[in-house]
């Protein structure tokens, strides 16, 4: 994160990122804090929000982390609430909260499914309500952030699937429903991205990296810093008029199914 701050297309906003404090969620935070808005990270492990929130205000940014589970939705508006105290109205909303270990449907338990459909789809729905009230107004901009397994059926991945779908159903659905009120709803759906935890699990060794980078019609792995130049962009005026849309950002992958990553998973 650079410490000189550009145009600052957020200037005045309060934004609300949960998994903020790591991955793609924390990049997003960055990239918002360049842009002049405040922000509040939420996560359940406090010590890795405040390492986050500490390198954002080292930049000059503002930034606080708030512990929490986005399965609790008690927890969820006790941290909104904060938020609100601490900043102000909240102008945007990124629920990134996510789980994921791949595993083929036989040998995954109940449980490890519905964990994983209580952190990416219960828990994205429990921030999505509980901040409405605070967002509700002209301007305001909520991203979601899904994954291209929602509409690209992938083996080991049917938790997430299923838990991505709901999301991108959901999305669409609010931004009907609140779209009246001014609140904008998207998602962006990123494929491989560099560095972050979920490649490391599907694409733990250098081979699989490879295979799944050369099967791309691009050619590599995304970026951190695009999915977050697209979170930037979707929550900017430049895209007042952009609601319901599902933003994939997968270097081609899904054009071509999921034979690229299968391939990868069997080596």
């Amino acid at each position: 994160m650079p410490d000189v701050f550009r145009d600052r297309l957020l200037a005045g906003k309060v934004a609300f990122i949960t998994g903020g404090g790591s991955g793609i969620n924390l990049r997003i935070a960055e990239r918002f804090a360049q842009h002049g808005a405040k922000l509040a990270l939420m996560g359940r492990k406090q010590e890795k929000l405040d390492s986050a929130s500490a390198g954002i205000r080292a930049c000059g940014g503002q930034a606080l982390g708030v512990a929490g589970d986005v399965r609790d939705y008690a927890a969820v508006e006790k941290a909104i609430a904060r938020t609100r105290d601490e900043y102000g109205p909240i102008d945007i909303l990124v629920c990134g909260a996510a789980g994921n270990f791949p595993a083929p449907a036989t040998g995954m338990s109940a449980n490890g499914f519905k964990a994983v459909v209580d952190i990416d789809l219960l828990g994205t729905f429990n921030t999505c309500r509980a901040a409405y009230e605070h967002l509700r107004k002209p301007g305001a901009s909520v991203v979601n952030i899904s994954a291209t397994f929602a509409f690209m059926p992938t083996p080991y991945q049917c938790h997430v699937g299923a838990a991505k779908a709901g999301i991108d159903s959901l999305s669409k659905t609010l931004a009907i429903e609140w779209g009246p009120a001014g609140v904008r709803v998207n998602v962006i759906s990123p494929g491989p991205i560099d560095d972050t935890e979920g490649m490391r699990r599907l694409a733990p060794t250098e081979e699989m990296r490879r295979r799944t980078a050369a099967a791309l019609p691009l050619g590599r792995f995304g970026t951190k810093d695009e999915i977050a130049d697209l979170a930037l962009f979707l929550c900017s005026e430049a895209a007042a008029f952009i609601t319901g849309a599902v933003c994939v950002c997968d270097g081609g992958q899904s054009l071509l199914g999921s034979g690229g990553l299968l391939g990868s998973l069997h080596s």
